[in-house]
């Protein structure tokens, strides 16, 4: 029996621009370049978009899965090198852009409906830092080109408002909403924006917390995010139970410093997320180190690689290891975050290297169906 092939249609023509170049090609060079960290070509994970060609000049979009990707540059080069390498072109123009891959499990819940990933800061006990490094993640995340969001959930001890430099109330919305504040590029809500002077005490027991903290999360006008953060208070207490009960977290980032007490309290705060079965993003080391601003001469004053062991012998990654600087205290102060310095200096850098490789893990994580790194209980 005789075979009848259908005549193509010109939309099935090749795109092409009468040089020979085609779509087919491109792609083709292009599904030689990897994601370093998904382990992915880009074309079989869909970031290659709009691909023009324009005589020898090639045009196209490279959509990373989030904004922070510390692997931007490479991908960026392997991209061009590999275009390049096709037989015609000479000019390549790359739009890179971003698309923040989601967490799964937001996706079957309507309390934060435009919310894409959460991520809780916590720590095992206080004065860690705990609140210095959730504000300067935020702002980080924010500076790369996230839509970030920061809810203080420290309603004994609010600390965002100082933080940030923000001393005003929220607006209300038409549907009773209230409007977060922004600072920094970041949405911001805390019970200390509602308070009416700096020294009133929250003296609530615990079922008032879960209600301020459910109101937070329900009646907030937080809109479309790719990262709400979560700045927890200290301890293992009902704020934690409240937030994990209520919605499902991407993962959790445990802050501590070097020294055994903060170490021991910083597994507690891992076993917490554990046992409710919250991704571990990794632990950063707070007050890591001290650099004399005279000589340069680096003192471990709160000992030495007891964050990295503690990541180690928990299996998480340890994300940053931020020094011990006066500028970060007097930027929290005077509500001017290390992150949000236009200037380099090794505060901002150690601050944008958590936040960039928070935002990685959370991709693989979400690329790789959902599944994440959670400590085991012994």
């Amino acid at each position: 029996m005789p075979i009848f092939q259908r005549k193509p249609k010109q939309d099935d023509a090749p795109a092409t621009d009468g040089s020979g170049l085609t779509e087919a090609a491109i792609l083709k060079a292009l599904s030689t370049v990897q994601d370093p960290d998904l382990h992915r070509d880009l074309v079989s994970l869909k970031m290659i978009r709009d691909i023009e060609i324009e005589g020898a000049t090639v045009r196209f979009t490279v959509q990373l899965t989030t904004p922070a990707c510390p692997m931007r540059e490479q991908i960026q080069a392997d991209c061009d090198a590999a275009v390049k390498a096709v037989e015609g072109v000479e000019t390549v123009e790359i739009t890179m852009g971003a698309d923040t891959a989601r967490d799964n499990k937001l996706g079957a819940q309507a309390m934060l409906p435009g919310v894409r990933n959460t991520i809780a800061v916590a720590s095992g006990k206080g004065g860690v830092g705990k609140s210095t490094v959730a504000v300067n993640l935020a702002v980080a995340l924010a500076v790369e080109g996230a839509a970030v969001g920061l809810l203080d959930a420290d309603i004994y001890g609010p600390s965002i408002p100082i933080m940030l430099g923000v001393d005003e109330q929220p607006e209300v919305s038409e549907d009773r909403k209230m409007l977060p504040i922004e600072s920094c590029g970041v949405k911001l809500m805390s019970i200390g924006f509602l308070l009416p002077d700096k020294d009133t005490a929250m003296v609530w027991r615990g079922p008032m917390v879960h209600s301020a903290l459910r109101n937070f999360l329900t009646d907030t006008a937080w809109g479309e995010l790719d990262y709400l953060v979560v700045d927890m208070p200290p301890g293992t207490g009902d704020a934690h139970l409240t937030l994990t009960q209520s919605i499902p977290l991407t993962g959790a980032v445990i802050v501590t410093t070097p020294q055994e007490v903060a170490l021991e309290d910083a597994r507690k705060a891992v076993t917490l997320f554990n046992k409710t079965s919250t991704p571990i993003l990794g632990l950063v080391e707070n007050m890591s180190y001290f650099i004399a601003p005279d000589t340069g001469t680096r003192y471990d004053i709160f000992r030495s690689g007891g964050g990295r062991a503690a990541a180690e012998s928990l299996g998480v990654p340890l994300l940053g290891e931020i020094p011990l600087d006066m500028t970060i205290c007097e930027g929290g102060d005077a509500g001017v975050p290390a992150a949000s310095s236009l200037s380099e200096s090794p505060q901002r850098d150690a601050f944008m290297d958590a936040a960039r490789e928070v935002a990685k893990l959370i991709s693989v994580q979400n690329m790789s169906a959902g599944s994440g790194p959670v400590i085991e209980s012994n």
